[in-house]
C-alpha cells in the first residue's frame, strides 16, 4: 500500500481559462478540494508556501480550515520555508491547527526554494548571525520548532501570573498536540540533508528537483536519497519506522480533455539538468499518458517504488472539478494495476 495524496503549489492569475483569479478563490478551492480528495479515498492534501507570489504563502489558516471541515485526510506543507519563521509563533499555529484537525497534519519544512525576490527574509525581520547562512538559520529555527512541539519547558514564570501556572518551574508553548514531533519532514535538496534529516527523526519529503550529485537519472538519484535516509535512520537508533514521500506530475489521459491539456507535447517527458542558484541540479520528468502505459513507465520509476507516500502536483488554476477528476484518474485506473491501492 502506498499513500497517495495531491501537492497544490496555489497559483491565481487572470490568464484565460484559470479558474483561480484571486487569493480568496484559490483558498476556498484548496479546502474544497481536500474536502473532494477525501471523499474520492485520497490519502493526503498538501499545499506549497512560498512568500511575494501569487501563490498560498501563510499555510496555517489553510490547514484549519480544511482540518475543520474533513476528518480523515492528512493535512500538510510542501514545504514551509525556516528561514522566515519565528519557531515559537509558528509552534502556537501548528499546535492549534492539529488540534482542530484531530492530529492529521504533516508538515513539511525546509531551508526553502528559489524565491520571488532577493533575500526576501531581510524584509521579515530576518538577519544571519555573523559567520552563519540563512542555511544555517533555517536548521536552527528547525531545531528549536522541534524541541518546543515536543514540550521542551525554557521560559522561566513570572511570580505574579495573570493566571495560575499549570505546574511549578519553567514554562512552554501552549498548546500542545500530542503526536505532532513524528510528523514533521524535512524537504531535502540533497543526499546530505536527508542524512541531516534522519538524525534528527525528522521524516523524508523529496521533492521533483535534488541537487544533481551523480549524473545519474534522477530518479536513481532520489532512490539513492531515500536509501541513505534510511540507513542514516536506523543509524541514529529512532525507535518508530520513518515516513518518506516523493513529488511527481502525473496525468493518466481517460477523457478530450486530459489530451487536450496534456497530451500535445514531449516538453517535460525527460530529466533536465541545469543551474539553480549555486549548485546544478536535475529536475525529474513529467509523466502524461493512457492508464496502461502510464502503468509501463511508473513501473521504472525507482524513487517511487521506494517511498511510502506518493503526491501528486496539480493544475490547480483548472478548478476543483477537473483537479479532483485528475485524483481520481490515478487512483482508479493507475494505482491498483501498480499494487498501490
Amino acid at each position: 500500500m502506498k499513500k497517495i495524496g495531491f501537492l497544490s503549489f496555489g497559483h491565481w492569475s487572470n490568464s484565460p481559462g484559470s479558474q483561480t483569479r484571486s487569493a480568496s478563490d484559490v483558498l476556498l478551492q484548496s479546502i474544497d478540494l481536500a474536502v473532494a480528495a477525501e471523499e474520492l479515498g485520497a490519502d493526503g492534501a498538501y499545499f506549497r508556501v512560498h512568500h511575494y507570489a501569487r501563490q498560498l504563502a501563510s499555510p496555517f489558516p489553510l490547514l484549519a480550515a480544511a482540518g475543520a471541515k474533513t476528518s480523515r485526510i492528512e493535512l500538510g506543507t510542501g514545504v514551509i520555508d525556516m528561514r522566515y519563521e519565528n519557531p515559537l509563533y509558528m509552534a502556537e499555529d501548528a499546535g492549534a491547527a492539529d488540534l482542530i484537525a484531530g492530529g492529521r497534519l504533516q508538515l513539511g519544512v525546509s531551508r526553502g526554494s528559489p524565491e520571488q525576490v532577493i533575500d526576501g527574509w531581510r524584509y521579515f525581520g530576518y538577519e544571519p548571525p555573523e559567520g552563519a547562512t540563512m542555511a544555517d538559520v533555517a536548521r536552527s529555527n528547525t531545531e528549536v520548532f522541534l524541541q518546543v512541539i515536543d514540550g521542551a519547558r525554557f521560559a522561566a514564570p513570572n511570580p505574579r501570573p495573570m493566571f495560575p501556572n499549570p505546574h511549578p518551574g519553567p514554562l512552554g508553548i501552549e498548546p500542545q498536540s500530542p503526536g505532532l514531533r513524528d510528523r514533521i519532514w524535512w524537504g531535502a535538496g540533497s543526499d546530505a540533508t536527508a542524512v541531516w534529516a534522519a538524525e534528527r527523526g525528522m521524516n523524508l519529503m523529496s521533492s521533483t528537483l535534488k541537487e544533481d550529485e551523480s549524473g545519474e537519472p534522477f530518479h536513481v538519484q532520489q532512490r539513492k536519497q531515500i536509501e541513505k535516509f534510511r540507513q542514516a535512520w536506523a543509524d541514529a537508533g529512532h525507535e518508530r519506522e520513518p515516513r518518506v514521500s516523493v513529488s511527481r506530475s502525473i496525468f493518466a489521459l481517460v477523457d478530450e480533455r486530459d489530451h487536450r491539456y496534456f497530451g500535445g507535447g514531449q516538453r517535460d517527458d525527460q530529466d533536465q539538468f541545469g543551474q539553480l542558484d549555486d549548485y546544478r541540479a536535475v529536475f525529474g520528468r513529467s509523466y502524461a499518458a493512457e492508464p496502461d502505459v502510464l502503468v509501463e513507465q511508473l513501473k521504472e520509476d525507482e524513487a517511487i517504488a521506494a517511498a511510502d507516500t506518493l503526491l501528486l502536483t496539480i493544475p490547480n488554476q483548472l478548478g476543483v472539478d477537473y483537479n479532483a477528476h485528475v485524483l481520481e484518474a490515478i487512483l482508479t485506473h493507475v494505482a491498483p494495476e501498480l499494487g498501490w491501492r
